[in-house]
């Protein structure tokens, strides 16, 4: 009798994933912040797609399996451990082929929420600046890591934001940038942002490029001729970004389709925190 082929990935039925939705071709996944996605250096069996392999008692496991190293083993996307949002994740060839042509070809929405230290001028705009990858020294202990920057060498990318509401505009409508620095409240936003693009920490970095700081991002930091004191701010309870929003065609039915995750209590309680209001409907409970 022949031995199943072992599994690429260690399955570990401990990592608890939340599948937002699952049908014969994919999952949506509502990752929490602090789950690394994909196995890695430190890692190795304690990411999303190690309970994914452990998932339905392993049978989901085969199916990753099948899909092999060369798709990624169905994952057509990733999140940074510190954010938190919606992925999806094929679960045969043909929709990871289908689904990897959308995203190449910028079919799929994207859309983020953030808290941010500053507001944007204009409340809403367009971010387009190149990123490159480049490795860097990383903190003791930690050997090299990946940072991106902008630079005409790099790769476009685009930004789309909108801001929601922010210290200004909700505790003080009326409140000039020349009234005497103890009225003002600290500059603060929740921003809504759509990626037609998916480099590298692309929002984190576009962030900056307008003047604000992504809370609880401790990779890009401000410059200090930025005005920005991230250390001004309440300590923030991680990195304050939240996939939200996927939209894409599927690749069976051809149907466009849509997944939603509201804003996690963590960062609304942070964003109340700040003097930002956010509904009660677009909180997660």
């Amino acid at each position: 009798m022949t031995e199943p082929s072992p599994l690429s990935i260690r399955p570990n039925p401990a990592v608890l994933v939340p599948i937002l939705h699952e049908d014969p071709d994919l999952l949506i996944i509502d990752k929490p912040a602090g789950l690394v996605t994909q196995p890695g250096k430190g890692h190795a069996a304690d990411s999303l797609l190690n309970g994914l392999f452990a998932h339905k008692d392993g049978h989901l496991g085969k199916l990753l399996q099948n899909l092999g190293v060369r798709r990624d083993f169905g994952l057509l996307h990733r999140l940074d451990k510190d954010t938190s949002g919606l992925l999806v994740v094929a679960k045969t060839p043909s929709a990871y082929d289908q689904l990897r042509r959308d995203f190449e070809e910028r079919r799929i929405d994207k859309e983020y929420l953030a808290v941010v230290a500053g507001i944007p001028v204009p409340a809403q705009g367009v971010v387009q600046a190149r990123l490159k990858e480049v490795q860097v020294a990383g903190p003791e202990g930690l050997g090299s890591i990946k940072k991106a920057v902008i630079t005409r060498q790099g790769q476009e990318a685009i930004t789309v934001y909108k801001t929601l509401t922010s210290t200004l505009t909700a505790a003080h409508p009326k409140l000039s940038k020349s009234a005497p620095k103890p009225n003002r409240p600290t500059p603060a936003a929740l921003l809504h942002l759509t990626i037609k693009t998916g480099r590298l920490h692309q929002i984190r970095v576009h962030m900056l490029f307008i003047n604000c700081h992504v809370l609880g991002d401790s990779l890009y930091q401000p410059t200090p001729n930025s005005g920005l004191k991230p250390r001004d701010y309440p300590h923030p309870p991680r990195l304050c970004l939240h996939a939200s929003r996927l939209g894409f065609k599927h690749p069976t039915t051809g149907k466009w389709t849509h997944f939603q995750s509201a804003l996690p209590s963590d960062l609304a309680a942070y964003a109340a925190k700040l003097g930002l209001s956010v509904p009660e409907a677009k909180i997660k409970n």
